[in-house]
């Protein structure tokens, strides 16, 4: 998600229809890493400064450095100082098959909890 301006989100409030309680819950929301690594894949050709990666997504400011930090740690993204940019792309799409595999399976057979896994 990319901030819009006060018009556009005026806009969005009056076209925008009420949806289901049901449809609510359906709704998935993006993690920051998710915002993050979608941001910088699509601008893959550039490199950007934390805080101007915090000004193009909604991610907080204060969140941007330790999730750029976790996805640097699996070389989802490369880090020249100051400068971040997306990291080797197929890393990226296994990373996001992945994600995509577990969420499937996960609304199918339901999440593991972690309960389930450890003798107490």
């Amino acid at each position: 998600m990319y901030k819009s301006t006060k018009v556009h989100r005026y806009a969005e409030l009056i076209l925008c229809m009420p949806i289901s309680a049901d449809e609510f819950e359906e709704l998935e929301e993006e993690t920051n890493a998710e915002v993050i690594v979608k941001f910088l894949s699509e601008n893959e050709d550039k490199a950007f400064k934390a805080s101007e990666i915090a000004g193009a997504t909604d991610v907080d400011r204060n969140s941007v450095h330790p999730v750029l930090k976790r996805l640097r740690e699996r070389e989802l993204v490369r880090h020249k100082p100051p400068y971040w940019t997306v990291g080797d792309m197929e890393k990226v799409r296994a990373a996001y098959e992945l994600h995509s595999v577990s969420s499937y399976l996960d609304s199918k057979l339901g999440e593991e909890r972690r309960e389930d896994w450890v003798d107490g």
